[in-house]
């Protein structure tokens, strides 16, 4: 008896398995067949459509564009401004800072070719201003009456040998004369100085040293009873009617300059006042520390406005000849591309990838993809991009346009309406009805709705979507709820078919009341 029960059980449970196994089998099947019907219509759906894939046929991480039609109302609500393509003059501009420096070309050393000693000093402090020939000081060297004596002798000798029946004594004494003006000029005395003994015969005690320049004294080491030798240097005098300018440049903009380009200073202590000089030399040398190099830069200072240590904002300037530019402000910058929308007039803008070149003083340099006349907007580029998201996107959920329908064809209007209206964030109803040309209903259609929210890169928002297949009512309507995940105005796509026959589409746009 036990032996037979255990048969028994051992057998319905085989045949429950078969069972089990059979219906699992029959299940698969079915799955099957009904994913190869549904995979090409997602799969088509889904795919990003052509102008959002790049050259390798891989999606692009940019949203695609499309062109928009705003109204003028809708232009002046939103702050639309439109900016002209030109063609004109550019230079480059580099802003920095820079301190006032003494021209070294315009120093001057005041010395002595001889030893003596100080007597009178008539410029005695720093920082004073002299002209060319006005007197510095007095010096008393012995040597110099020395020398002014043998002069005179020389030029007496001249004089009680010009009867000499030999004219070689009349030549040497000449030369005696000359030789001794000659050693007088050496040592650096006057012109003045000379002709005046040479015209009274009378040795003056003193010498008076004048300032061989115009300038600044910004050394002095003249002193009264003072013993100077020669090569002391008694005063140096700088002449301030130009300057020099170091300005600090950073490494990557030292490629932009060279030696000539204009450059422009202002000081806070002229407000409103502009300087204008070269480039006059740029340092073979980076300081490691700042990662600059120094230009040095040469400005005339005829009124003597710039003096050495005074702060300064320069701006350089490096000519780039006739360019196409556009403002800044017209450029869209996605990450990866480079975008403009073009006014084509009427409220109608196409969007268009630019390449651009440098940034020049509030305007781009335009390399590609504009030309000079179009118009472009220059401000609510971003609202006007997310418009242009916003019809990309339908039009990759919305069919094709429908192919010409054969004679005979139903005619059909499609209406929409919403409850709540207006919509709000949340689960609403979206209500569709089919009529004919006659105002009957239409009945067996499939009818989807597409909701589109755009996203707004700019302001690190992503785009949303929400789609819902509508189910028949009575008398051709078809109604369905759909949840909006956000408030904002949504773009919806509408589409009627039958079969593979489109009957009717609308798109139309709905503001959802709510938080973002």
């Amino acid at each position: 008896m036990k032996t037979n029960y255990r048969i028994a059980f051992f057998t319905a449970l085989g045949v429950n398995l078969l069972l089990l196994a059979s219906a699992g089998a029959l299940w698969w099947r079915s799955h099957s067949a009904a994913v190869s019907q549904v995979a090409p219509a997602a799969t088509a759906a889904l795919a990003p459509p052509a102008s959002a894939r790049v050259g390798n046929g891989e999606p692009s991480q940019e949203s695609p564009l499309a062109p928009v039609q705003i109204s003028s109302q809708q232009l002046q609500r939103i702050g639309v401004r439109i900016g002209e393509v030109r063609r004109q003059s550019v230079s480059d501009v580099i802003r920095t800072t820079g301190s006032v420096a003494i021209d070294e070309r315009g120093l001057a050393y005041v010395q002595v070719r001889f030893a003596g000693y100080i007597q009178k000093v008539f410029v005695d402090s720093t920082y004073q201003y002299v002209r060319k020939g006005q007197p510095l000081f007095t010096i008393y060297s012995p040597e110099l009456l020395s020398t002014e004596r043998e002069y005179l002798l020389a030029r007496e000798s001249q004089r009680r040998l010009a009867r000499s029946p030999d004219p070689a004594v009349a030549r040497d004494a000449a030369s005696l004369v000359d030789a001794s003006a000659e050693r007088l000029a050496l040592w650096g005395v006057p012109r003045r100085e000379i002709e005046r003994l040479r015209a009274t015969g009378r040795i003056r005690r003193d010498l008076v040293i004048d300032s061989p320049v115009t300038g600044y004294v910004t050394q002095r080491e003249a002193l009264p009873n003072a013993y100077a030798e020669p090569g002391t240097r008694l005063y140096t005098v700088a002449n301030l009617s130009t300057i020099w300018v170091f300005a600090h440049v950073f490494q990557n903009d030292l490629g932009r300059l060279k030696v000539g380009d204009r450059a422009r200073l202002t000081v806070d202590t002229y407000p409103g006042r502009r300087f204008t000089g070269r480039v006059d030399f740029i340092y073979p040398e980076i300081d490691p520390s700042t990662r600059t190099a120094r230009v040095r830069l040469r400005f005339a200072n005829p009124t003597l406005k710039l003096v050495p240590g005074m702060f300064v904002n320069v701006s350089l300037e490096s000519p780039m000849g006739e360019q196409v530019v556009i403002p800044t402000s017209g450029v869209l910058q996605t990450g990866t591309r480079q975008i403009v929308f073009v006014d084509r007039g009427d409220g109608d803008f196409a969007p268009r990838e630019v390449r651009l070149g440098a940034e020049v003083d509030g305007e781009y340099i335009v390399l590609k993809g504009l030309k000079p006349g179009e118009r472009i907007v220059t401000s609510a580029n971003f609202l006007i991009d997310s418009q242009s998201q916003l019809g990309a996107a339908l039009s990759a959920f919305a069919p094709p346009p429908a192919v010409p329908q054969a004679a005979g064809a139903p005619q059909v209007h499609l209406a929409v309406s919403l409850q709540p209206n207006p919509p709000r964030v949340g689960r609403n109803l979206i209500r569709v009805t089919l009529t004919d040309l006659k105002g009957g209903p239409v009945e067996g259609a499939q009818v989807s709705a597409t909701f589109v929210l755009p996203g707004m890169p700019s302001m690190g928002m992503a785009g949303k979507q929400v789609a819902v297949q509508l189910s028949p009512v009575e008398n051709g309507a078809y109604q369905g709820s759909v949840t909006l995940t956000g408030g904002g105005t949504w773009q919806v796509a509408v589409v009627a078919r039958k079969g593979s026959q489109v009957l009717a589409t609308q798109r139309l746009s709905v503001d959802a009341a709510g938080g973002m």
